[in-house]
């Protein structure tokens, strides 16, 4: 596949990536199903956010077009906190679910940590647990929040060296942040990590090979933020009053002056659902029917 250029600026998308990654999917779950196993993601949503349920129904779209089953469990946005807690408990100890997903937005005054540590380890595909987060800093089997983990894939399929390489990645969010400076860091680059209370941007982002910006604000890294030849990966997925979708890079002054740009939409997104499937299909491969009757009867 030609990749697009614009000016000087190789255009990254995830969009073939993610091709090969529900390929790899997809063959998965029919090894696991001549075996007669059947990978099943659950999805638990509470609330009325048309956007959310459209992310969802790509998902669940996404997921039978790979062979393998999705449950959307819609609780609705008026449900409580113990409501969500007993059907995360039952999920992660029913045998035929193999992976869950814990969707936000929540309810008003529910809050997600409060809900995302009853997620099995083993079946928390998007690595929301704390556990999942702990076992991923000491190096231990965990599943990395796919969109961090998408982050680095796109890296690697461009061959984007980051070994040895400054990285700067700006926000600190559990859910990207955090998880990718370990991920990175366990690919032997340096990495920085930029918050709000970092002072001038550009003091970190100039002297970056690779820039991933993930902190949820339309225009933050601008053209003169960076220095020519870095790379930048948007993670940023923000909405505007027409309904579009933009990241957190200005795009029109990045363009020309950085290597490569990830875009927004068509980017880490795609990938990062890809990811979710693939994640499902390993969980599904890792857990024996054995293990999991193990496991339900050891938490009644």
């Amino acid at each position: 596949m030609k990749t697009e250029v614009l000016g000087n600026t190789k255009l990254l998308s995830g969009k073939g990536l993610a091709g090969l990654i529900q390929q790899r999917a997809r063959e998965e779950t029919r090894a696991l199903e001549n075996s007669g196993r059947h990978p099943v993601l659950a999805v638990v949503v509470a609330t009325d956010d048309e956007s959310t349920h459209w992310y969802v129904r790509s998902i669940e779209r996404a997921a039978e077009r790979l062979g393998m089953g999705c449950r959307i469990v819609d609780l609705g946005p008026d449900a409580t906190e113990q409501v969500l807690a007993s059907v995360l408990t039952d999920l992660s100890t029913e045998p035929s679910v193999n992976g869950i997903i814990l969707q936000t937005p929540l309810p008003v005054g529910v809050k997600a940590d409060d809900l995302v540590g009853l997620i099995a380890p083993e079946k928390d595909i998007d690595g929301a647990n704390p556990l999942s987060l702990g076992r991923l800093a000491v190096g231990q089997p965990a599943f990395a929040p796919a969109t961090a983990r998408a982050v680095v894939e796109l890296l690697d399929h461009f061959q984007i060296p980051v070994a040895g390489q400054n990285v700067a990645v700006v926000g600190r969010s559990a859910v990207v942040g955090k998880p990718l400076s370990l991920l990175l860091l366990e690919k032997d680059a340096t990495v920085t990590i930029c918050h709000s209370k970092s002072g001038p941007l550009e003091r970190y982002t100039q002297r970056a090979d690779v820039v991933v910006v993930a902190a949820g604000r339309t225009g933050l890294l601008k053209g003169s933020h960076i220095s020519p030849q870095t790379v930048v990966i948007d993670v940023g997925t923000n909405v505007l009053p027409d309904g579009s979708l933009v990241g957190d890079v200005d795009e029109a002054s990045v363009t020309g002056v950085a290597a490569g740009l990830s875009p927004v939409p068509g980017g880490v997104g795609s990938v990062t659902t890809a990811l979710l499937l693939l994640h499902t299909v390993e969980a599904a491969r890792q857990q024996s029917p054995t293990t999991l009757l193990t496991a339900s009867i050891s938490r009644i």
